[in-house]
């Protein structure tokens, strides 16, 4: 009786509160769609929408994401009201639950969870120690002096390989160390600060604190050094350095690679790919010159701000007044409720996701899905058999490309299998952290074997969607399958200018600035003749330039060349989608649906998916860091660049939302 009550109440959550693609009562009727077309969409959306208790960015993504963790919630609750007879995975699920509402508890037993691994960090004499212990970190997924996990081998893309990568930051990335602006310098000082307090938290004089802040602060800026910045890292080539283990010794002398791997669960291998060289030769001076009492402070550091979160409400709160409020400018955490069930989706989110999809992923949905995902496929196909500033040799290729496309709709087809993960009723950090060294160990036994194309990298309930280079694949997870971005019953202007773009964008990043050096197989290759890919680089320059040119304040404007990937694939996407919807309705009437044709609603459909809200420290974090451009600029400077969009809403020629014919960029 219990099950069938929640589920009908969880039915309710996730769909009965789920508004259409658009609203015209979210429109500004006082702004022309000819004008500003994002504020025309949502002006009256932003006027009336205040953020939620816990965000710094609201918008539609957030709104589903939200509706799906209170579906989530309640699948929670059900099984964390079950006896041991059970299911295992809703037992392994009810108990992670459990453990991480029990805040009296948590509360009470403030670090004492972590006390061993503390203990381990203080007996820490030597280098070579410090390169044993960050072993042992990373086997808790611990991102402390560098990366080391498993992946698909860019060059042969069915064989996993060990891979080496730069990391060891506690700021969101290398820049942060470096920029001189007074934001930017106060924000380390604020950092500084952060650290200081943890340290005493964990036990430290105020006066160790400070000078153990200082050290991490040095430590971490010799690291970002030999970092490359997010820029760079667009380029696959630049993290891509496969060698033998000898090799990698020569480049970064001082390193004991034998001791490191001799600490962690991986298999034996000879081969890897060293991605980042220069960073790791500066890690091995700074293995070298820099104190082990320095390390053993930025070991302690790392720990516990990877596992603060889950601790008594003292280490959450520092953790969060620094991460959340100086960052992002959050003024209060989400309910427990809320961050627990993230945390359970986020360590064994195909144990939830099992759950999920049986209750709010019906096979209607998957079929109607792969219909739209087909119908873009066929569409991307014409537009490549179209394309002027593409040779023959190239297209073919291109074609052959997508043709081999692997598509993923919902949930994977082979749950994994969490039965060596110990989950119980508490303490909640251990779970975590069981989980964490569990993935950890997942990946590395991959190294030497074969790649699992079958696996999938979000899990189920996520609002969110990608494609894979290694993979060439696109993957749908069933959390975005849901309005206001898909319904299986809705009309299909709505869908194609909603779910429809975003397959088309997904798709589109086969071929953007970094997908595109992949071949249909995922390996890295160039398979471009010289001309074309230098007419797709005059194209995608003028897309950098057109975005670098969008201010969100004064001093701050996007950065075209990190977005310009995410860019290109908004504006291939819709273009796609739209060319999709004309077959879907190819020999059907042109409906017009509460005053607008077929095409004003797909584009209002897609104006409306980048409504967002964001606070002005999440802005800066936003342009500073994600590949993504702001909503406003997803929306408008894609559609500037668009035809279509233009007679859809007789656009003139000179109006904002039409650049000058000489400006307009098309590329797929």
């Amino acid at each position: 009786m219990v099950k069938t009550v929640l589920a009908a109440c969880a039915a309710l959550a996730l769909c009965g509160i789920a508004r259409a693609a658009f609203l015209p009562d979210n429109f500004d009727p006082s702004v022309k769609p000819q004008d500003d077309f994002y504020r025309y969409v949502n002006g009256g959306w932003i006027k009336k929408t205040k953020f939620p208790t816990g965000y710094t960015r609201w918008g539609s993504f957030d709104e589903l994401q939200e509706r799906n963790e209170e579906a989530l919630h309640l699948l929670c609750q059900r099984a964390s009201a079950q006896d041991n007879h059970a299911a295992a995975v809703e037992r392994m699920v009810g108990d992670f639950f459990s453990s991480g509402m029990d805040e009296a508890t948590i509360n009470d037993a403030g670090v004492s969870p972590l006390r061993f691994e503390l203990d381990r960090i203080d007996a820490v004499k030597t280098p070579a120690g410090v390169l044993v212990e960050l072993a042992h970190l990373h086997s808790l997924g611990v991102s402390a002096g560098f990366a080391f996990s498993s992946g698909a081998d860019d060059k042969d893309s069915t064989r996993e390989i060990a891979q080496l990568y730069q990391g060891g930051l506690g700021l969101p990335e290398r820049d942060y160390y470096f920029r001189d602006d007074p934001k930017s310098k106060q924000l380390r000082e604020r950092y500084v600060a952060h650290v200081a307090r943890m340290l005493e938290l964990l036990g430290d004089t105020p006066q160790a604190s400070q000078a153990g802040a200082q050290a991490v602060l040095k430590l971490e800026t010799t690291l970002a050094q030999g970092s490359l910045p997010r820029v760079a890292l667009r380029n696959p080539y630049a993290s891509y350095h496969k060698m033998t283990l000898e090799k990698a010794s020569s480049i970064a002398p001082g390193i004991d690679w034998k001791l490191y791997f001799e600490q962690t669960s991986a298999p034996k291998f000879d081969t890897l790919n060293f991605a980042h060289p220069d960073f790791f030769k500066g890690f091995a001076a700074a293995l070298a010159q820099t104190p082990v009492g320095d390390w053993r402070t930025y070991m302690r550091w790392h720990l516990v701000r990877t596992y603060a979160p889950y601790l008594n409400e003292a280490f959450f709160r520092e953790n969060f007044a620094f991460y959340e409020t100086t960052l992002s400018g959050a003024e209060a955490p989400k309910p427990r409720w809320q961050r627990v069930v993230a945390t359970i989706d986020g360590c064994i989110g195909e144990a939830l996701g099992q759950l999920y999809v049986a209750e709010y992923f019906p096979p209607e949905a998957k079929a109607r899905a792969l219909e739209l995902v087909g119908n873009l496929r066929a569409a991307l196909h014409d537009r490549i058999q179209t394309l002027e500033w593409m040779d023959g040799p190239t297209r073919a290729k291109a074609q052959a490309k997508l043709d081999a496309f692997t598509v993923k709709i919902g949930y994977p087809d082979k749950w994994r299998d969490y039965s060596t993960l110990i989950i119980d009723r508490g303490p909640y950090v251990l779970n975590v952290l069981r989980s964490n060294a569990f993935e950890v160990r997942r990946r590395l036994s991959k190294i030497g074997g074969l790649v699992d194309r079958s696996e999938w990298g979000m899990t189920p309930s996520t609002v969110n969607a990608y494609y894979r280079p290694s993979a060439n694949e696109i993957v749908f997870p069933a959390g975005i399958l849901q309005p206001p971005f898909f319904d299986a019953k809705a009309d299909d202007a709505v869908n194609y200018g909603g779910i429809g773009a975003v397959i088309g964008h997904e798709m589109t990043h086969g071929y953007d600035d970094s997908g595109r050096q992949f071949d249909g197989q995922g390996n890295l290759t160039d398979w471009w003749t010289v001309d074309s890919a230098a007419r797709f680089k005059t194209r995608a320059g003028a897309i950098v330039k057109q975005y670098n040119g969008f201010y969100v304040f004064p001093d701050l404007h996007v950065n075209g060349e990190l977005t310009q990937g995410e860019n290109i694939a908004d504006l291939g996407g819709i273009r796609i989608a739209y060319a999709a919807l004309q077959k879907a309705l190819a020999g059907r009437p042109h409906d017009a649906i509460a005053g607008f044709t077929p095409e004003q609603r797909f584009f209002l459909s897609f104006g409306s998916l980048w409504a967002v809200l964001y606070t002005p420290d999440r802005m800066r974090l936003q342009v500073h860091t994600n590949p993504h451009s702001p909503g406003e600029f997803r929306c408008n400077g894609t559609l500037s660049n668009v035809d279509e969009f233009a007679a859809a809403f007789g656009v003139p020629e000179g109006a904002p939302m039409r650049r000058p014919a000489a400006d307009r960029v098309t590329i797929w």
